[in-house]
């Protein structure tokens, strides 16, 4: 074989033409042009900007605080006392009780910790595990909303299944229920829900959340729910969908410790519901990570059994922190549109320059110093004209920085 080539006879260098599934998956999250050359993620641009010119990075979702000192001693205590090995398949068994413990204490939902819970390497590879197991090429369909979390649409690409998308618009960013039951067929396997919703804060109202149900039964689909920001919604408890009647016999719930407790680099996460439903997921799932985080799953434990003050209080900081980088961004001359939940605010930058949220983003660094995503990174190039001037900031950081951030974006009046 000649140097510097492939067995397929493609050229190193020439990625654009290397085959494989890398393609497909690059391509669902937009990152792959015409010519097969990838392209960085917005978030990997943007961070990059800001570290080079030393902007205030609102772009990335992760807290600049350390979450709770018992979560953060256990951790240290689990290393020392030697949890350092392969923890069980399934996750220690102590978190997986934790987890069934703290459903049943928040939402009323028992779950079997012993054949109904899977502890996953976060909540991104709970989502990729039940798509894979649960999906079986192009005649099958994700219903998604949109804007969504990039790897929604990576993995729908990688497991071969069709992606439909149904759109959240202004001015609250809910569903319109003829546009989802127009976009639920029996084509679908899986309907997955974000609640509360990144990258736009909302949470669904109670009429949605009914119409997923309806719709999951009539057309025989599976319901996935990515709930990662379940105790920092501000306006309501959050309701999981596996509360609703006859919703928990076909529902997987998602969940991770990262959000609740500021720990997003542990990759702790779950994922629970019916007993055949969680085997096939973890007959996917053992396979990609096998097993992950063992010191940090003891630890996790803690955190969920901790008093429900904390879980309060954290949404109740968070939501301060909102209410802050509110009235900065306000003050610049952005229109708000306040979340009910989750780390983001969206804000529309079209009155002070930003009828492209896009090239506004990627300039702001350098002119203000302070990075943030544009809401046209979450979706399909085919409809960003409805989210063209929409800027997503991050609020999960400490109020002297988000004031400091707001100081200078007042440089945009």
């Amino acid at each position: 074989m000649p140097a510097g080539r492939f067995r397929y006879g493609v050229t190193l260098g020439a990625m654009g033409i290397l085959p494989g599934a890398w393609r497909r998956t690059a391509a669902g999250a937009g990152l792959l042009s015409e010519a097969g050359e990838v392209a960085p993620t917005i978030f990997a641009e943007i961070s990059a900007l800001a570290a080079r010119t030393g902007a205030i990075n609102l772009g990335q979702g992760f807290p600049d605080e350390d979450g709770p000192a018992e979560v953060l001693e256990a951790a240290r205590t689990a290393i020392l006392e030697g949890a350092n090995q392969y923890p069980p398949g399934r996750g220690v068994p102590d978190l997986l009780q934790a987890i069934a413990e703290h459903q049943h204490r928040f939402y009323g939902l028992e779950v079997d910790p012993d054949h109904e819970v899977v502890v996953t390497a976060g909540a991104t590879e709970a989502i990729a595990a039940a798509l894979l197991a649960l999906v079986d090429g192009p005649a099958d369909e994700i219903v998604v909303f949109e804007p969504y979390y990039d790897s929604y649409a990576a993995i729908a690409a990688l497991s071969g299944a069709t992606l439909r998308t149904v759109p959240l618009r202004l001015p609250d960013f809910q569903p319109d229920l003829e546009e989802l039951a127009a976009t639920v067929t029996d084509r679908c396997r899986v309907i997955l829900v974000n609640d509360p919703h990144n990258p736009t804060g909302a949470v669904l109202n109670d009429a949605a959340r009914a119409e997923i149900v309806r719709l999951a039964h009539a057309h025989d689909a599976i319901i996935v729910t990515d709930e990662v920001y379940e105790h920092l919604s501000f306006t309501a408890p959050h309701v999981p969908i596996a509360t609703l009647p006859g919703a928990a016999e076909r529902t997987l719930t998602i969940s991770s410790a990262g959000k609740t407790f500021a720990v997003t680099g542990w990759k702790i996460g779950w994922i629970h519901g019916p007993a055949e439903l969680i085997t096939a997921v973890l007959s996917v799932k053992q396979f990609l990570t096998y097993v992950n985080g063992g010191p940090f799953q003891p630890a996790v434990a803690v955190g969920l059994r901790l008093p429900e003050t904390f879980f309060t209080d954290a949404a109740e900081r968070l939501r301060a922190k909102h209410d802050l980088l509110a009235e900065g961004l306000t003050a610049a001359g952005f229109e708000v549109h306040r979340p009910d939940g989750g780390y983001f605010t969206v804000a529309d930058a079209t009155a002070i320059g930003g009828v492209d949220a896009d090239a506004f983003c990627r300039t702001l660094p350098e002119r203000i110093g302070v990075a943030a995503i544009p809401l046209t990174a979450f979706v399909r190039p085919e409809h960003r004209d409805a989210y063209r001037g929409l800027v997503r900031f991050a609020a999960c950081k400490r109020p002297e920085v988000i004031a400091e951030a707001s100081e200078r974006l007042a440089g945009l009046r």
